[in-house]
């Protein structure tokens, strides 16, 4: 295996435990992301050989790595939790290529001090579908941590019932939370949140101490910085039907990337209120709910770099006015990133203000009768493209009302090329999901492969795999997703 760079492990004890992953026993391979190891340059003969196979599955640590668990805090359902930490992954290091260096980090291999009473496994059930779900918001083109593999295993875990245990290699530039930086301003340990933020800021936004607008404070810059990126990620999700279902600030990345795959869900009929999570009981991270969550998760980091701000600053009264000027610019951004969004999946390449009221107007048809949110946008980008909107309208009770609506659209003259690159024919329902695990269980592995090959592609035809673009069975509805895994 390549060599690695251990950048983050640079920082010093008081960001991490130095520990060995443990492993698991007999492992096998469950899937492989072909993509990612072209990424990271990984060869298909390595790949295939026995000392992959221990690397993804703990056992062996990679020479160059310096295996650590990092520790972290965060507010949970918007509760100050203290402090948690990677209770159950490993960060290896990085691989440099010719992207940028990546860090690669195991999940489910083992206790760390940060485990909080849990047994540092990951079951296979959910290794799946973090692996698929990572690879398909890659393909739909949404910031994301990707997936290299999943490695199982026959030890158990318990959860509800014993189950399968599995390990699954997490690759992204950068782990690093909102919450790392919360751990240490809560602590008062301003020269460990510096050392943080100087790092972040040198590695990841270096135009936070040269161009950016507020270059002259670099930690306003960088909290600028993550929440335009904040924005734009939240934004992708509105726009695709994708609920993160436990958005805690130590979920949130500081490079604004999808991370920690828990109970997500893309939404079947269309629902702005729907809760994914059976463990959110009040709805805080509800589908319509998540950029105000994200705003408030970003407002957190804010305070979380205060001591920062105001050190260069020199007054409070200062840091706080720039904090607030560096937030403010999510509240633009986001609106302004999803409406580009939404005029792309209508075929609007002339942006005019009446877009608005159309896409508002659309969306409350959808609403109203439960319309499956992905079958409506791309039947309705081939209806442009054919020039018959008759299977679009098939789709409501309320033909009449389509029926005025889409005159609306027409008279703007959508480009259904726009429209078919935009909407995509495959997302990752809970219900292919859940098949495929179930095949998983029983060492049938090739309903992961057939999901991954249309997911890494889901904009395109892919004539053969026509099954899994349908409406989800009536037994869908009953599947449930909780925050244990």
């Amino acid at each position: 295996m390549k060599k690695f760079i251990n950048g983050f492990a640079a920082l010093g004890k008081d960001f991490y435990t130095e520990l060995a992953p443990q492993g698991i026993s007999n492992p096998y391979f469950v899937c492989v992301s072909q993509a990612v190891a072209d990424e990271l340059w990984l060869s298909e003969e390595w790949l295939a050989s026995f000392e992959a196979l221990q690397v993804f599955a703990g056992n062996i640590a990679p020479q160059g790595s310096q295996p650590l668990a990092s520790v972290y805090s965060g507010h949970q359902f918007g509760v100050w939790a203290g402090q948690l930490g990677d209770g159950r992954a490993h960060l290896l290091g990085e691989l440099e290529t010719a992207n940028g260096n990546f860090e690669i980090q195991l999940k489910g291999a083992g206790r760390t001090p940060y485990s909080r009473m849990g047994d540092g496994r990951a079951v296979l059930r959910s290794s799946i579908r973090e692996f698929l779900c990572s690879e398909a918001m890659h393909g739909l083109r949404i910031s994301t941590t990707r997936a290299l593999a999943v490695v199982g295993s026959d030890m158990l875990a318990r959860r509800e019932t014993n189950e399968t245990t599995a390990v699954v290699t997490r690759v992204a530039p950068s782990f690093i939370r909102f919450g790392h930086f919360e751990h240490f301003a809560y602590r008062g340990e301003n020269v460990q949140l510096k050392t943080l933020a100087d790092y972040v800021i040198e590695r990841y936004y270096p135009e936070c101490l040269t161009t950016h607008k507020l270059a002259a404070n670099p930690y306003a810059a960088l909290l600028a910085a993550v929440s335009s990126r904040t924005a734009t990620m939240a934004a992708a999700w509105q726009a695709v039907g994708f609920c993160h279902g436990v958005m805690n600030t130590d979920n949130m990345s500081i490079l604004g990337l999808t991370i920690d795959y828990g109970p997500f869900q893309f939404l079947d009929g269309f629902n702005p209120a729907h809760i994914c999570n059976h463990s959110d009981e009040q709805g805080r991270y509800a589908y319509n709910r998540q950029p105000n969550i994200a705003y408030w998760n970003l407002f957190c980091l804010g305070q979380a770099l205060m001591p920062l701000i105001e050190q260069v600053e020199g007054s409070s009264d200062a840091a706080q006015a720039i904090a607030i000027k560096a937030l403010e610019g999510f509240k633009s951004e986001f609106p302004a990133a999803l409406q580009s969004r939404m005029q792309a999946k209508l075929g609007l390449t002339d942006a005019q203000d009446s877009d608005k009221v159309l896409i508002e107007d659309v969306l409350k048809l959808l609403a109203k009768e439960r319309t499956d949110y992905t079958i409506f946008w791309r039947t309705l980008s081939n209806a442009v493209a054919n020039q018959n909107f008759e299977p679009v309208r098939d789709l409501f009770v309320d033909r009449a009302a389509f029926d005025t609506w889409v005159i609306r659209l027409k008279a703007r003259s959508p480009n259904s090329k726009l429209m078919l690159e935009s909407n995509p024919k495959f997302i990752l329902r809970n219900h292919l999901a859940q098949t495929a695990i179930e095949k998983a269980q029983v060492k049938d592995f090739s309903e992961v492969a057939r999901l991954l090959k249309v997911l890494e592609t889901p904009f395109e035809e892919h004539l053969d795999c026509e099954d899994l673009a349908g409406l989800p069975p009536d037994w869908a509805s009953h599947l449930e997703i909780s925050c244990s895994s």
